[in-house]
């Protein structure tokens, strides 16, 4: 094949992705505007609000991350059978999927309703226990409906329209910004709520969004062939046993992924105030700009999928290619800004001097990592279109768990390995654990890529 070929097959595939990929992005900076609007009217309110809210992120987030990872294993499987031009099985097995999806939201839920044992374990004032429990409480009526809208979505994005979610994110943003204000502060007759409110907001948008996306889903015509609403389903275990196979690990994974910072965060607290704010600066920022090669992770577990599909295995290694081969482009150009504007970027959050020291610091290290991350989430992306995610929650669990964490402590507070260096070190513990996660997952995927064609090689001669 000829370079200009070469490229242009590059350059068709890479159309093909951001197609997939950009109303993904936009949907992911949706929802971090929501909880940027909740922070911000809650901290309006009071701090003790504000504390409330921020409490009862730490609960519902980790559920939430969880549950919808587990429900992203319908997005490789309707993938596949699309790709394999078999419309009429993706109905079956979206039927299932919402059931599971709603057994999901509902068990989330019931735990969020019961969170009470949980932040008494963790010592919380009693001032602080009646606004958390009142936000969780509000936040799980629309556990049930968000999980459901999962399943959807992931529906959608296997059968390579992701514009439904960008859409909706924005109505949904539009819808939480008024109706937050109203719950908050008391409007049109009702009582103001406080930070409570912002519960009731959260789970008025996820009900809202449900709604939307079956009606988007009922009318528009690309949905027909599947026939989500031909029939209604009891459960079935088969089907839905497949789905846990492949997504509890994807749960897992996402999870042990997302709580490591949690437990960083716990540890710093303990070094003051001010190194406290300078990392969740370092913290929000980086989550910020993880959002794009994050959803390009979503759009490669799409393309894959249908390529492997449509029997294609060569290709399906080629769309991974050229997925994390865009992610490191833009991991350039991130490290870049990061590191030529840190000091610029802490100053949009404080004009406090120590607090964007410290942030300045920090953020050379979330520079450092945006190599790593854009790898190991993209060849993650890629193994769940392989429908090959329990070495990915194997791998995640060492790199950070085994890795990344125990480095940290070790540099940041103890002096085994020298003099302690405080946050630092701890950050250090994640570029290290990153690191080891990018290079295990892009193993995998060559070892699983390679097999794949390797069996359709031997089919082929068969």
């Amino acid at each position: 094949m000829s370079l200009k070929s070469r490229w242009g097959r590059v350059r068709q595939e890479l159309g093909a992705l951001f197609r997939l990929a950009t109303p993904i992005i936009i949907a992911q900076f949706t929802h971090t505007a929501m909880g940027f609007t909740d922070a911000l009217m809650a901290g309006r309110v009071s701090p003790r609000d504000l504390a409330a809210v921020a409490l009862g992120n730490s609960i519902w987030v980790p559920l939430y991350l969880f549950m919808t990872g587990v429900i992203l294993a319908t997005t490789p499987k309707v993938a596949q059978r699309f790709g394999a031009g078999q419309p009429q099985e993706i109905g079956p097995l979206v039927r299932q999927a919402l059931w599971l999806a709603l057994f999901l939201g509902c068990s989330a839920a019931t735990l969020l309703w019961h969170a009470d044992v949980v932040l008494r374990a963790m010592g919380v004032e009693t001032s602080l226990m009646e606004p958390s429990m009142g936000y969780l409480r509000a936040m799980a009526f629309g556990f049930p409906a968000v999980a459901m809208y999962q399943a959807l979505r992931c529906f959608s994005d296997g059968i390579g329209y992701s514009r439904p979610s960008m859409f909706l994110g924005i109505f949904g943003l539009l819808i939480n910004i008024p109706a937050t204000y109203v719950f908050v502060f008391g409007k049109l007759g009702l009582p103001a709520m406080g930070g409570v409110g912002c519960g009731w907001g959260t789970a008025l948008v996820m009900n809202c969004m449900l709604l939307g996306l079956l009606g988007w889903i009922k009318l528009a015509p690309r949905y027909r062939p599947s026939q989500l609403f031909a029939h209604f389903e009891t459960p079935s275990w088969q089907p839905i046993r497949g789905l846990l196979t492949i997504g509890l690990p994807i749960g897992i994974a996402i999870f042990a992924e997302s709580s490591i910072f949690a437990v960083i965060a716990l540890l710093i607290g303990g070094l003051g105030a001010t190194v406290m704010a300078g990392h969740q600066i370092a913290l929000n920022f980086s989550s910020m700009i993880f959002m794009p090669p994050l959803s390009l992770g979503i759009a490669v577990t799409v393309r894959v999928g249908q390529a492997l599909g449509r029997g294609e295995p060569r290709e399906a290694r080629f769309c991974a290619g050229v997925g994390m081969f865009s992610a490191l482009c833009y991991a350039c150009c991130s490290a870049t800004l990061v590191m030529l504007l840190s000091e610029h970027i802490a100053r949009i959050y404080t004009e406090d001097l120590a607090v964007i020291a410290v942030a300045g610091s920090l953020l050379f290290y979330v520079a450092l990592f945006q190599f790593s991350d854009a790898i190991q989430v993209t060849a993650a992306g890629a193994l769940r279109g392989y429908q090959d995610t329990r070495a990915t929650m194997i791998f995640t669990l060492l790199a950070y768990w085994g890795v990344g964490l125990p480095v940290g402590y070790a540099l940041g507070l103890t002096d085994w390995l020298g003099e302690p260096s405080g946050p630092r070190g701890l950050w250090q513990g994640l570029v290290v654990g990153l690191s080891c996660a990018a290079v295990l997952l892009a193993t995998r995927l060559a070892r699983s890529s390679r097999k794949r064609i390797y069996k359709a090689a031997r089919r082929a001669r068969a």
